[in-house]
């Protein structure tokens, strides 16, 4: 009959709903690992080389860590350098964007040569560590947005995308009164949403695991990120700041368990911002990807 499936393709819909079964698995199994071992005795955790379910759950690692000021400093400051950067990284790339996606800006071609040239070459670790020391930046928070501000990437995909929105919505909205800083805001920008929610979890993302900025750039532990003190943890296996051990109990959540719980806490909460903002993704990059 038409329109039914031939045992060919039944057969290769099958093998590829099986294969991206196990794929997604093997991503779930070290993961759901981490959440149990976190939760487990030390002794199980020790014991066991698989643990399928704690015998006795246990929370000390995420009292310690969540009731410790390092460790909930580093990780509000996370948090505010994920919101203002995100913040600084959307104004700069779209309104950038939104002027080179015009013909009639001077100097269009030469801006974008000069992006594209950055995307294949940078400057270096050290040169751009004289530049952020001249501008005063370092053992500051700047340190962390400024340097990053603007994906070349994600420009020139945003670019594409404000391309495709016919000029004849914004030809009407001069013609009614708006300004162009008007037009921008009321008609591109809510036009724009499936592709501004998208780089906005790219930079959200980025800004959280922040890791190798902090440990160039501030030489204050006030400023290290999550992702820095974890690495403090779990590979230099420093526990120094999370509290002083004053009892045998405490001292069984040294180290693995407090490691486990400190990538969970760690990962969780950007984690669960996917789940909202998942249904923009392919519309918002593909839009923009097959453009001018």
């Amino acid at each position: 009959m038409v329109g039914n499936k031939g045992i060919g393709s039944r057969f290769y819909d099958g093998a590829n709903y099986l294969f991206l079964s196990v794929v997604a698995l093997l991503t779930f199994v070290p993961f759901y690992y981490v959440i149990v071992a976190s939760l487990s005795p030390l002794q199980q955790v020790l014991s066991d080389p698989i643990i399928l379910w704690p015998k006795q759950l246990d929370f000390k690692a995420y009292h310690l860590i969540l009731t410790t000021a390092s460790f909930v400093r580093s990780l509000y400051f996370t948090i505010f350098i994920t919101v203002i950067g995100t913040f600084v990284n959307m104004l700069l790339t779209t309104t950038l964007a939104y002027s080179l996606s015009k013909k009639r800006f001077r100097g269009r071609r030469l801006i974008l040569m000069l992006i594209v040239f950055s995307m294949m070459f940078s400057g270096g670790i050290i040169p751009t560590y004289l530049v952020v020391k001249g501008l005063s930046m370092i053992n500051t928070f700047w340190a962390l947005i400024i340097p990053g501000a603007i994906s070349a990437f994600n420009l020139i995909v945003l670019k594409n995308f404000f391309v495709g929105i016919p000029e004849s919505l914004e030809e009407s909205a001069r013609i009614d009164g708006c300004s162009n800083i008007g037009t921008f805001i009321k008609i591109v920008l809510p036009l724009s949403l499936p592709a501004l929610a998208s780089f906005t979890l790219f930079y959200a993302v980025g800004n959280w695991n922040q890791f190798f900025a902090p440990i160039l750039y501030e030489n204050n532990s006030r400023f290290w990120t999550v992702q820095v003190v974890l690495r403090q943890l779990v590979i230099l296996g420093d526990t120094t700041g999370y509290g002083t051990v004053t009892d045998d109990s405490t001292k069984a959540v040294f180290p693995e368990t407090l490691k486990y719980a400190a990538i969970i806490v760690s990962t969780l909460p950007i984690l669960l911002v996917y789940p909202f903002i998942q249904k923009y993704f392919v519309q918002g990059v593909l839009l923009g990807s097959v453009k001018e």
